[in-house]
């Protein structure tokens, strides 16, 4: 797969979920096309910071826990503290739910989800936007949705509430803040290569196995594949995309 190219110097941007998987991967290639990078997560990805500073990239690491609304403000004011400003942020964190059925799933798991998935992009949202506002000069926000907030799958309804809601809320977040020249976007990932994918795997092999056979493109993604799609959206290539959802899912949701 060849490698695509953003400049993205003097620009600032937060990753959240940074220390594996896809947000990892997008921090990367933030850092490499020349952005400073804001690394955050529950567990501070500050040896993942370090690495891209000691390649010749400009990161920080900041831990945060997304649901967590002093801790969000926290981390926007570090980045302009560091950084000088924000232009980008891909509101990435989320958490898997095993799977169950509605009926016997429990109000402390729902909860669960929804405070990171869905509160935690809405707290991200509500702070980046107060900085980009402020800055008077538009910016670009991606959050992360999923297959999931395109289509339902058995067994997963918490999982798929958060991510439907995330749609709904950036689709609307759009159409408030297009006119002040802010993209806000989603990304929709199906099954990608990640550690919580992995976990999946080894825990629910058959329904995993199952997914992965109705995959038009017949197989999973790597991380790196979801990124190039964030620096897109983040990128003058998009300048005219406002409030979609850009499913990046090898085919599935195609069904």
């Amino acid at each position: 797969m060849a490698d695509i190219t953003y400049d993205f110097t003097n620009k600032t941007v937060i990753v959240t979920g940074a220390r594996t998987g896809i947000g990892l991967a997008a921090a990367q290639k933030f850092a490499a096309a020349g952005a400073n990078v804001v690394l955050a997560g529950h567990h501070e990805p500050n040896k993942e910071a370090a690495d891209l500073n000691a390649k010749g990239y400009h990161a920080a690491s900041f831990q945060v826990d997304v649901a967590n609304e002093e801790q969000v403000r926290a981390m926007v004011d570090f980045t302009v503290q560091k950084f000088g400003r924000l232009d980008f942020a891909y509101n990435n964190a989320g958490i898997q739910s095993p799977i169950t059925k509605t009926a016997d799933l429990t109000l402390a798991e729902y909860n669960r989800v929804l405070d990171t998935n869905l509160k935690g992009v809405f707290l991200c949202t509500k702070y980046e936007l107060k900085q980009l506002v402020k800055q008077g000069d538009g910016g670009k926000i991606v959050n992360c949705s999923s297959m999931g907030g395109l289509i339902g799958l058995a067994g997963r309804s918490a999982y798929h509430a958060s991510k439907h809601g995330v749609l709904g809320m950036t689709k609307s977040t759009a159409l408030e803040y297009a006119d002040q020249g802010i993209n806000v976007n989603a990304v929709c990932p199906g099954v990608i290569r990640t550690p919580m994918v992995d976990r999946m795997l080894a825990k629910e092999k058959d329904a995993m196995d199952e997914y992965i056979r109705d995959i038009p493109i017949k197989r999973l993604a790597q991380p790196g594949e979801i990124a190039d799609a964030v620096l897109f959206l983040c990128s003058d290539g998009a300048s005219y995309i406002v409030g979609h959802a850009l499913a990046v899912d090898g085919g599935y949701t195609i069904h």
